[in-house]
């Protein structure tokens, strides 16, 4: 039996994302009917409907409940990003109508300044009107949500795994790594010659070992013919790394300069100025290819680019001479 493309456009609705998405996430019948108040056979009718749009099965029956067939995968990437961009287009409307001219959803790693993205939010507001929701993670996070339409752009780390064809990459800046202590600790160290081999055996808040940052801290002391520190705590949140060194003063961490700045400034931290002799992967601002650019994006792209450009970087950021070039990496 031929299949009518027409179906789609013509058949197919909202509620069919949703149940899609249900039974993908439940896994069973039954359980979508309890989690969305609808009745079972309402449910199987309506899944014989989407099932009869799509011209066959979406989901075959396994010990581990209903899995997707490759035409329900295919359907069920489709439902999602459709899905994410409704919640999004819902964002932006809600904005228009309380008075502002459009909204962003943009996520950030932790340590990308945030005396720059307070003034790069506060510059998109009051030019343009703009409205903006933060999402704090890692890439590794962050990436798969602006592929799954979750975020609109991603200010993160540019590294291999993300260096694909179907992303946007603008350098902003660069870092440089610095090592922060209790106050009193970091004074002490800092009366020294650098002494990787002292620091190596302390104990130390370090960021998840599938970050970028602890992989170059591992591959320094590695180098150095020293065993990489073994953490106490991974963390990758300030809040939680300030904290820790402010109670403890046998605690080391490595954070960027710009950051280590920041957190140094009300006195009860203390940053060495010893050189690892590298730079930490740069921040890129990362969008999706699309077919018609979004204004409010290409303006904070803007904003971004002009904060990098004209010295209104954080102290120990560092400009990147590709700051204003578009690049499309190839993986």
């Amino acid at each position: 039996m031929s299949w009518d493309a027409a179906r789609l456009a013509n058949r197919l609705k909202h509620r069919h994302l949703a149940l899609l998405i249900n039974i993908a996430a439940h896994g069973s019948l039954t359980r979508v009917a309890a989690a969305t108040g609808i009745s079972q056979p309402a449910v199987t009718k309506a899944l014989a409907e989407l099932e009869d749009i799509f011209g066959g099965p979406l989901f075959v029956r396994s010990g581990r409940g209903l899995l997707p067939t490759p035409l329900g995968d295919l359907a069920l990437v489709r439902a999602r990003h459709m899905q994410s961009d409704l919640d999004l287009w819902a964002r932006e409307v809600e904005a228009l109508h309380a008075g502002h001219s459009a909204h962003l959803n943009v996520g950030v790693v932790p340590y990308v300044s945030s005396a720059l993205l307070t003034a790069a939010i506060s510059r998109l507001h009051q030019r343009y009107g703009v409205t903006l929701t933060l999402h704090r993670a890692t890439t590794d996070h962050l990436v798969p949500m602006l592929r799954r339409h979750e975020l609109d752009c991603v200010i993160s780390r540019a590294t291999s795994t993300v260096m694909l064809d179907d992303l946007i990459h603008r350098v902003l800046y660069r870092q440089r790594p610095r090592l922060i202590a209790h106050s009193r600790l970091a004074q002490r160290l800092a009366r020294r010659k650098p002494d990787w081999a002292a620091v190596a055996a302390m104990n130390w808040v370090l960021p998840a070992a599938n970050t970028p940052t602890r992989q170059l801290i591992i591959e320094h002391f590695i180098r150095a013919g020293l065993r990489a520190p073994s953490p106490v705590l991974e963390a990758y949140s300030t809040d939680v790394i300030e904290g820790m060194l402010t109670m403890n003063e046998s605690l080391m961490s490595v954070v960027p300069e710009d950051i280590a700045r920041e957190l140094c400034q009300r006195g009860k931290l203390g940053m060495l100025p010893w050189d690892f002799g590298w730079e930490l992967p740069p921040i890129n601002l990362i969008r999706r290819k699309r077919d018609q650019v979004l204004a409010a994006e290409e303006r904070f792209s803007e904003i971004l680019s002009e904060l990098c450009g004209d010295g209104a970087l954080p102290e120990g950021a560092v400009a990147s001479a590709a700051g204003n070039a578009v690049s499309t990496p190839r993986g």
